[in-house]
């Protein structure tokens, strides 16, 4: 699930294969500032799918010429960036 929260995007849930295409596009539509922060705080669960749709909304804000950042990203999503090798590619909040 995803919500605007004024100041951020709240991310809640699995960021999974199953939900990786919704929740793309959800985000993606919510990228209406110069600058978004999506907080991760409440993710439950992320697959390598949730890694897609993180640099997802990275690549859909800056096609706007916007800033996308991540804050609290789970420490799984972490671990798959540094498995793959895109650690330094997350824009951490």
């Amino acid at each position: 699930m995803i919500r605007d929260a004024g100041d951020r995007i709240e991310v809640s849930g699995p960021l999974t294969l199953g939900k990786a295409r919704e929740m793309l596009e959800a985000g993606s539509v919510l990228i209406n500032r110069p600058e978004i922060v999506f907080d991760l705080s409440k993710v439950q669960e992320v697959d390598s799918s949730g890694l897609t749709v993180v640099f997802g909304w990275v690549r859909a804000a800056k096609s706007q010429g916007k800033v996308a950042r991540i804050s609290n990203p789970p420490q799984n999503l972490l671990s798959l960036a540094a498995l793959y090798g895109v650690t330094d590619l997350l824009p951490l909040a």
